[in-house]
């Protein structure tokens, strides 16, 4: 089952690389005249810091929750260390959903002015998603802390999380691209990719269940 992890991880990031990132960059960017245009954008928008903390907080939390939730062992461990893990990354994920719908609708209501009104400094974005951790975090420990299937639970959060941004973030795009602002496509671009990279990370840990679910089942069936 871990080795399948891995696969899924993988792959996951592969399509996190090649399709996710530069399908944001083609949203959020002017017409391509040429292909070295696109791949040169893609390749400035990978080195900028401030994308390479989502890219690198998106796999981390695949590989973990892959991890978390297929581990067979038979040893009792505390369940508070797995509960604090859970949440955590699932508070990061929620994070970057939450900032991708606040972004879109500040966009699509104040336009460019949103990002010059609150966001002066690219550190205030960490800042604003470093709080953003926190409170989640609070929340989903709050709740999930006396739960027996916090992974599960969690994935179905994420999926319907990543869902309901996705129906926020697209329509803002499609306005601010209609108003031919110029910053907003790219706040609503990366709303509409983090919805996406979500979606498809919350599948990976979900499908490694249901085969550990089935297992299970075969190992607690009644010899003949």
């Amino acid at each position: 089952m871990r080795s399948w992890g891995i696969v899924i991880t993988v792959c996951y990031a592969l399509i996190l690389l090649g399709l996710i990132v530069p399908g944001a960059v083609v949203l959020g960017g002017p017409d391509f005249s040429n292909w070295q245009v696109f791949f040169g954008d893609v390749g400035d928008t990978c080195g900028n810091w401030l994308v390479r903390i989502p890219i690198v907080a998106l796999l981390a939390s695949q590989a973990l929750l892959l991890f978390l939730s297929v581990d067979t062992s038979h040893k009792r461990l505390k369940p508070r260390a797995h509960v604090l893990v859970s949440c955590a990354v699932a508070a990061v994920l929620t994070a970057l959903l939450t900032a991708g719908v606040i972004w879109s609708l500040g966009f699509a209501i104040r336009g460019d002015n949103f990002w010059d009104a609150l966001f002066e400094k690219e550190a205030s974005v960490l800042v604003f998603w470093g709080a953003l951790w926190v409170l989640w975090g609070i929340v989903f420990y709050l709740y999930f802390r006396n739960s027996t299937a916090v992974v599960t639970r969690l994935l179905s959060w994420l999926l319907r999380g990543s869902v309901l941004e996705l129906l926020i973030a697209v329509p803002c795009h499609v306005i601010v691209r209609r108003r031919h602002d110029c910053s907003a496509p790219l706040a609503t671009s990366f709303g509409i990719a983090a919805g996406i990279a979500i979606m498809l990370l919350s599948f990976g840990p979900g499908i490694l269940l249901l085969y550990k679910k089935r297992l299970n089942s075969y190992s607690t069936r009644p010899s003949a």
